[in-house]
């Protein structure tokens, strides 16, 4: 069995090949596709077979998808972008006869309005329409959207956002990665899994992370318009916080919650906790 796995040189693709390695699957049997020579050659050491592709290639994505028998897509980091260059993935994945095409969305990708959410679902909507058999890997927010701020609340005594009382389902790259390695090698994956560990208020993340460094830390919520100021004067390019504060006003209308059932199905154990990831981001 060919597994090819695209955007392996993100932190997610990483993730899934060194899952996938641990998991026994021959280094022989893994394709990383991804764009970064130097990080392909990381993996390249690991034994699998790298290429570097760009999802704007046709050409290039067709060459590379020879012999695949199981395609894993993550999905581009280009916003605005990521639509035709999936579908240039979905029909090199067509042509080259693809058993199972996997694709990383994003929490309800057919009900939510964030959006992020919008080309999501046209990219679920594109690899139905291509007749491909598919399973999608609906992902909700990333525990390291947080602990990589750590340094920020501690310094700044709050955890900013528009969220309110929303919860979200977030959980660690490693959980989604292994998820979507045991995905990949299921005989028959379902074909939508819904992917989120333990929810928690912003509020609740406050806590934790307070709770942890041993410091005072509360959580503030601002109105979406001063918080887009306050990112921007950050530094972030006003789009970008734009996304940003839609995303938390999402979380804030439930539309990043999930069930933890479906992860714990994929990881056999429960996902990470958060106080147990900001204690190791710490």
């Amino acid at each position: 069995m060919s597994l090819v796995v695209t955007g392996a040189t993100g932190q997610l693709g990483h993730h899934v090949v060194s899952s996938l390695l641990a998991k026994g699957v021959p280094a022989d049997h893994v394709v990383a596709l991804g764009r970064d020579e130097e990080r392909l050659a990381g993996l390249a050491a690991l034994g699998v077979t790298t290429r570097r592709v760009d999802y704007a290639d046709p050409e290039g994505l067709a060459a590379a998808f020879d012999g695949a028998d199981r395609v894993l897509l993550i999905s581009g980091s280009e916003v605005g972008q990521r639509l035709p260059q999936h579908r240039n993935v979905i029909e090199a994945a067509k042509a080259a006869g693809v058993s199972l095409l996997a694709y990383t969305s994003i929490a309800n990708a057919d009900t939510s309005g964030i959006i992020l959410a919008v080309e999501h679902k046209a990219t679920e909507d594109a690899i139905v329409a291509s007749g491909l058999s598919h399973t999608f890997l609906r992902n909700s927010w990333y525990t390291e959207n947080y602990t990589g701020q750590l340094a920020t609340y501690a310094e700044h005594g709050t955890v900013l956002g528009a969220a309110g009382e929303g919860r979200v389902s977030a959980a660690t790259r490693a959980d989604y990665a292994e998820a979507a390695a045991t995905a990949l090698l299921l005989e028959q994956p379902k074909p939508v899994y819904e992917l989120g560990g333990s929810a928690f208020s912003l509020k609740e993340l406050a806590t934790t992370v307070g709770e942890v460094l041993d410091k005072d830390v509360t959580y503030t919520d601002l109105p979406a318009d001063e918080l887009t100021k306050v990112l921007v004067g950050a530094g972030l390019p006003e789009p970008y916080a734009a996304v940003l504060v839609d995303a938390d006003l999402g979380l804030g209308r439930g539309e990043l919650y999930v069930e933890p059932t479906d992860l714990e199905e994929l990881l056999g154990r429960p996902a990470t906790t958060l106080a147990d990831a900001v204690r190791a981001a710490a």
